[in-house]
C-alpha cells in the first residue's frame, strides 16, 4: 500500500516545488490555515455540547440549562461561520492568484522554447497544459490542502474525544478501519491510472479543435466539414468511454467506503446501546460519540474523494513540471553581444543544418552576402531554402559550420538585438485579429501614429485601408481573415518598413494575386528592400530580376551562383528550371532592372 502511496503522491522534489508557489502568500496562507483550524476545533464542540443538552434535557429536565446550552450553541455556530468567511476568501484569493501566475510563467515559458520544440507539439494539447492542468495545481495547493488539514482535525479530535467518551467502541470502531482504508488504496491507484487518460484524452480533443478551426479554410474549400466533426467526434467519443470507466469506478468507490463507515456506525449503536443499558454510558454520551463517529466517517468519505483528486492533481503537476523543464534549444551564451548599429554583411560559412537525425537538410554551404545586396534563392522544392530563412535570425543553430553578421558569429549576440535587425515578410502572411493600426505598430512598439500611417503610405496599403468603415481601428479578424491576400501582404510589409531593419528575408507569394494587387505589393516590396541586405526565396521572374545575385540550391547544396544572364549561360539546373518555370511568364515580358542599378 505504500508503494501505491508513493506513485500516487508527488515526489518530495515535487512537493517543495508546489508549495513554493503559496511563498508569496504566506501571509494570506497563514490566515487561511489559523481559520481553518479554529472553525474546525468550534466543530469538535459542538457534539460535545449537545451530549450536556440531551442529558440535562432528558435526565435533569433543567430549563436554564436547556437556555444556556442552546445560546451556547447559536454563539459556537457563529463564530464558526467567521472563521469559514475568512478562510473560504483567503484561500479563494491565493488560489485565483496562484492560477494568474503560474499561467503568465507557462506561457512566457513557451515563448522563450524554440520552433524546434513546436514541430514536436500540437498546439492545442499545449493550450489545454495552459488551462485545465493549471486549474489542477491551483485545487491541489488550495483547496486539498484546506480539506486535508480539516479533516485531519477533523478525524484526530473526533478520535481523541471518542475514547474519552467510551475506550470500548472506540476499539470496536478501530477494527474496522483496515478495511476501508485498505479499499481505498487500491480504487485509489486504479483512479490514478484512469485520472491521466481521461487529461490526455481531452488534451487530444483540443489539439484536433484547435487545427482544425485554425485551417478552417482549408477544411471547406475541400468540403471536409464531415471528415473533421468525425474524427472529433470519435476522439470526444473515446474521452467519454474513460471519462465513464473513471465515473464509474468513483461511483462505486464512495458508496462502498460509506457502507463500511455507516455499517460501522451501526454496529457502534448497538455497542453503544448495550453499555448505556449497563449504565456505563449516558444517552446523551452515546448520541455525542455517535456523531463524532460520523464526522469521522465523514472525514475518511472526503479522503478517499481527496485521493482521486490528489492523483489528478499530481499528474497535471508533472505534465506543467515537465513543461517548465524543457530548455530551449537556441540560448544565449553568457556575456552575449548586444549589435548597436548593423551593415548587413552575412557569411555562411560551411554551414549544415538537420530538423532531425536524418540527411541533411544544408550540406556545407559557404554563401556571402554583401551589405545592401539583394540575393534571390531559386532550387526545387526541399532544396533548403526556408531552412536559410531560419537559421539567420536564429531560429535553429546550424549543427556544422557557423554564420557571420559583420565578422560576428551569430552564436554571440543577444537573440533580441539580432532579431530586431531583421524583417520578416512570410510567404503566408500572418496577422494578428486586432486592428489595422495594432498589426502595423507590432513591427516596432514604440513608434508614434504618424510613423505607422507613414509606413501603411510606404506599403500601398493607406488608400485602401482608409476606404473601410473603421480605418485603421478596423479588426482584421482570425488571422486577417476580412482582408484580401494583396491588403494582408501590404499589411505585413507596413509591418516591416515599420521595423526598419538592416536585413530583410522575403519569401515572396504574390504569384496568387491579381494583376493590380501583384503590382501595388512589387512596388511597396520595392521602397522595402531600398538599402537592406534582402534575402529572396524567389517565386516569380521579375524578383529574380531585381535580384543582383541568384543563388541555386539543390538537396541541401549551393550548386550555382550568379546572375540572370550568366547562370542561363552556365546550361546548369538554374537554366533548366527557367526552362520549366519562368520562359513562359518571360515570353513577352520587359526586362527589370536590380533595385540596385
Amino acid at each position: 500500500m505504500l508503494n501505491r502511496l508513493r506513485t500516487v503522491l508527488p515526489s518530495g522534489t515535487e512537493l517543495k516545488r508546489l508549495f513554493s508557489y503559496l511563498r508569496p502568500h504566506k501571509g494570506r496562507m497563514v490566515i487561511a490555515v489559523l481559520s481553518l483550524v479554529s472553525g474546525s476545533i468550534l466543530g469538535l464542540v459542538f457534539p460535545w455540547v449537545m451530549q450536556d443538552l440531551i442529558d440535562a434535557v432528558l435526565g435533569e429536565r433543567d430549563f436554564q440549562q436547556l437556555n444556556y446550552i442552546t445560546a451556547l450553541l447559536i454563539f459556537v455556530f457563529l463564530l464558526r461561520s467567521v472563521f469559514y468567511y475568512f478562510q473560504i476568501y483567503s484561500l479563494s484569493f491565493i488560489g485565483e492568484r496562484i492560477v494568474v501566475d503560474l499561467r503568465k510563467q507557462v506561457f512566457e515559458h513557451l515563448q522563450s522554447l524554440s520552433l524546434r520544440f513546436y514541430a514536436d507539439r500540437k498546439v492545442g494539447e499545449l493550450i489545454s497544459r495552459l488551462a485545465s492542468d493549471v486549474t489542477l495545481l491551483r485545487t491541489a495547493l488550495t483547496s486539498n490542502i484546506a480539506t486535508v488539514l480539516s479533516q485531519s482535525i477533523t478525524f484526530l479530535g473526533s478520535f481523541i474525544l471518542m475514547i474519552i467518551l467510551n475506550w470500548r467502541l472506540t476499539a470496536f470502531i478501530l477494527a474496522t478501519t483496515p478495511l476501508i482504508v485498505g479499499s481505498g488504496a487500491v480504487f485509489g491507484a486504479y483512479l490514478k491510472k484512469l485520472s491521466t487518460q481521461v487529461q490526455d484524452e481531452v488534451a487530444g480533443a483540443s489539439a484536433i479543435a484547435e487545427e482544425t478551426l485554425s485551417g478552417i479554410r482549408i477544411v471547406k474549400a475541400f468540403t471536409r466539414e464531415a471528415f473533421e466533426s468525425l474524427k472529433y467526434s470519435q476522439q470526444i467519443e473515446r474521452t467519454f468511454k474513460v471519462v465513464m470507466k473513471q465515473t464509474v469506478v468513483r461511483s462505486a468507490f464512495g458508496p462502498l467506503i460509506s457502507f463500511f463507515a455507516f455499517a460501522s456506525l451501526a454496529g457502534v449503536l448497538w455497542v453503544g446501546g448495550r453499555e448505556v443499558l449497563e449504565g456505563r454510558l449516558t444517552a446523551g454520551a452515546l448520541i455525542a460519540f455517535l456523531v463524532y463517529g460520523i464526522n469521522i466517517a465523514a472525514s475518511l468519505g472526503a479522503f478517499t474523494s481527496l485521493y482521486s483528486q490528489i492523483q489528478e492533481a499530481a499528474g497535471a503537476t508533472r505534465r506543467l513540471f515537465e513543461l517548465l523543464d524543457t530548455e530551449p534549444d537556441i540560448r544565449e551564451r553568457p556575456g552575449a553581444i548586444r549589435l548597436e548599429s548593423v551593415k548587413g554583411h552575412l557569411i555562411l560559412d560551411r554551414v549544415s543544418f538537420a530538423y532531425q537525425d536524418t540527411n541533411p537538410v544544408l550540406d556545407n554551404i559557404s554563401l556571402e552576402i554583401l551589405p545592401g545586396e539583394v540575393l534571390a534563392l531559386v532550387g526545387p522544392s526541399g532544396a533548403g531554402k526556408t531552412t536559410i530563412f531560419n537559421l539567420i535570425p536564429r531560429f535553429y543553430d546550424p549543427i556544422q559550420g557557423r554564420i557571420l553578421l559583420d565578422g560576428i558569429d551569430l552564436r554571440e549576440v543577444t537573440l533580441y538585438s539580432l532579431r530586431s535587425q531583421i524583417g520578416l515578410v512570410p510567404q503566408e502572411t500572418l496577422l494578428f485579429s486586432t486592428s489595422i493600426y495594432e498589426n502595423i505598430l507590432y513591427g516596432r512598439l514604440e513608434a508614434s501614429r504618424e510613423e505607422v500611417e507613414a509606413a501603411a503610405r510606404s506599403a500601398n496599403a493607406e488608400e485602401f485601408i482608409l476606404r473601410l468603415d473603421q480605418g485603421y481601428e478596423t479588426h482584421v479578424g482570425e488571422k486577417g481573415v476580412k482582408l484580401s491576400g494583396g491588403q494582408r501582404q501590404r499589411i505585413a510589409i507596413a509591418r516591416a518598413i515599420l521595423r526598419d531593419p538592416r536585413i530583410l528575408l522575403l519569401d515572396e507569394a504574390t504569384s496568387s494575386l491579381d494583376s493590380e494587387s501583384e503590382s501595388l505589393v512589387q512596388e511597396a516590396l520595392e521602397r522595402l528592400m531600398q538599402n537592406r541586405t534582402t534575402i529572396i526565396i524567389a517565386h516569380r521572374l521579375s524578383t529574380i530580376h531585381r535580384a543582383d545575385r541568384i543563388a541555386v540550391l539543390e538537396l541541401g547544396k549551393l550548386v550555382e551562383l550568379g546572375n540572370h544572364a550568366s547562370l542561363l549561360a552556365a546550361d546548369g539546373l538554374y537554366a533548366r528550371l527557367y526552362q520549366r518555370q519562368f520562359r513562359d511568364e518571360f515570353i513577352g515580358a520587359a526586362e527589370i532592372p536590380s533595385v540596385s542599378s
